[in-house]
């Protein structure tokens, strides 16, 4: 009875993303507050149920708690915000990360749990990703509703590009990884590298330049750690499935931007269904060579490549800034492939009010949704805006020096839980390592944290993390460490 609810619970968790996906990826009250309420059921269950819940070690303990305390303090902000509903609404928001976080960290202790978090949520981008695509595939059996501003970019279920291209980077990422896992069965690994050409393929039509930019720190993350022969060269062979898949559709504007009469649409859907079918079963063939050929040896990375990544990718973020922020052209960018030829970005503009709100209440910040305030009084754009298109910007200028502490005390967290499981079960770790990394690098450029189908996959990820940490006894006193099993 007990083991079957635990079950039941880690299937509700990991099927999470996806169910919310299909309610605008839990966007709006209802379907947020509904996830609410069974994220922390989740939590009261595992309390109930699980062996030892609580956080024992020194990283869960600081990511649960900063997150936690970082929900406090977003609905504590109602006593100064400017509107007390968007407060509110950014307090629910914030507890329920925090329960799917605590509940994650509870849930995934058990081996074969924590082993089912990369398939299952790999599994969840392709559905989401997939459902995405089908319409442009297959336009005459399918139709979904479009708004007028994504230009025939890729929104749906989402309703939002950046957001369809975040998952696909997760579901990329993940793939890669799986596929290079020697210690996964054959066939999963297979599967892996089939289903990155459709994912690599939502990735491309999103248009999102975010997503681009977060898969690839996601696959650098990936390689430093999990350093093998055979996960480079599976990365390599899922990205070029990826690539391809792209690349056959980057000709065709009634695939691209649902341009065009429904004939025309019709016919390039089945042209690039038909090369979809063809690459997938290539990725599957040269997935299955790599199979036979087994574990091919670690890979010689130079000292301290985790920081060397780090500040490749950092810098590699602020020279994009840089490029972008010096561009001249006004003309408005078009929702389509030469969006990918320049860097530039009306981000510069909300960036720039969200620092004039962080000056102007340093500590406490102006109060949860009082950004959106800012910029009505400030923007230099006639553009509407709800959200700073920055976790980190969008903190301190809501929340100021405080919430800023806070949420650094979640990353830290995790950090220290993800070095302490590198050390103790690096199969485990890689994957949750380099999808997280996915969500760190875009949640500094898009509204992510207000879109919980693509956070809450992030925090699962957070929480498998936790869950390694707390296994292998890292961080305990010495009286009462435990010896960690292989």
């Amino acid at each position: 009875m007990r083991n079957g609810a635990l079950t039941g619970a880690r299937f509700v968790l990991l099927a999470g993303p996806v169910a919310l996906a299909f309610f605008s990826g839990g966007y709006f009250d209802g379907p947020r507050a509904w996830a609410g309420l069974v994220a922390w059921a989740l939590v009261a269950l595992s309390l109930l149920a699980a062996r030892r819940p609580l956080p024992r070690v020194a990283g869960p303990r600081l990511a649960i708690g900063g997150l936690g305390l970082l929900a406090v303090w977003t609905l504590a902000s109602l006593a100064w915000a400017p509107i007390a509903d968007s407060a509110y609404d950014a307090g629910q928001l914030a507890f329920l990360y925090a329960g799917v976080l605590f509940a994650a960290t509870a849930l995934l202790r058990p081996r074969s749990a924590l082993r089912s978090v990369e398939p299952a949520l790999a599994a969840g981008a392709l559905v989401v990703v997939g459902y995405g695509i089908s319409e442009r595939l297959v336009p005459g059996v399918l139709h979904f509703h479009h708004s007028i501003s994504a230009e025939g970019r890729l929104e749906q279920p989402l309703t939002y590009w950046n957001a369809m291209g975040e998952a696909a980077a997760f579901g990329l990422v993940l793939c890669a990884r799986l596929a290079g896992d020697a210690t996964r069965p054959s066939p999963m690994r297979i599967a892996a590298a089939v289903a990155a050409a459709p994912i690599g393929l939502g990735l491309y039509l999103s248009f999102s330049r975010g997503a681009l930019f977060a898969a690839a720190a996601g696959l650098v993350a990936l390689i430093v750690a999990a350093p093998r022969r055979e996960q480079l060269r599976s990365a390599g062979l899922t990205l070029g499935a990826a690539a391809v898949a792209a690349a056959i559709s980057a000709p065709l504007h009634g695939v691209t931007g649902l341009a065009g009469s429904l004939g025309s649409r019709e016919r390039e859907g089945a042209v690039v269904l038909v090369v979809l079918v063809v690459v997938m079963t290539a990725a599957g063939l040269g997935q299955r060579a790599l199979v036979r050929r087994g574990a091919t040896g670690p890979l010689a990375l130079p000292r301290h490549a985790g920081l060397i990544a780090l500040g490749l990718v950092i810098g590699l973020f602020a020279l994009s800034l840089a490029v972008g922020s010096s561009e001249t052209s006004t003309a408005p960018l078009s929702g389509g492939a030469t969006r990918y030829t320049t860097l530039r970005t009306n981000r510069y503009a909300y960036w720039h009010v969200a620092l004039r709100a962080f000056a102007d209440e340093p500590v406490r910040g102006v109060g949860a949704g009082g950004w959106a305030v800012y910029w009505l009084r400030l923007r230099r754009i006639d553009e509407g805006a709800q959200d700073a298109h920055s976790l980190y910007l969008q903190t301190a200028a809501e929340l100021g020096l405080i919430g800023l502490a806070l949420l650094a005390a979640f990353l830290g967290g995790v950090f220290w839980a993800a070095r302490d499981a590198l050390r103790v079960a690096p199969g485990l770790a890689a994957g949750p390592i380099a999808g997280f990394v996915v969500w760190l690098a875009h949640v500094a450029l898009d509204w992510d944290w207000q879109m919980p189908a693509v956070t809450l996959t992030a925090l699962i990820l957070a929480g498998a993390l936790l869950s390694l940490s707390e296994l292998s006894g890292v961080g305990r006193p010495p009286r009462t460490r435990a010896v960690a099993r292989s």
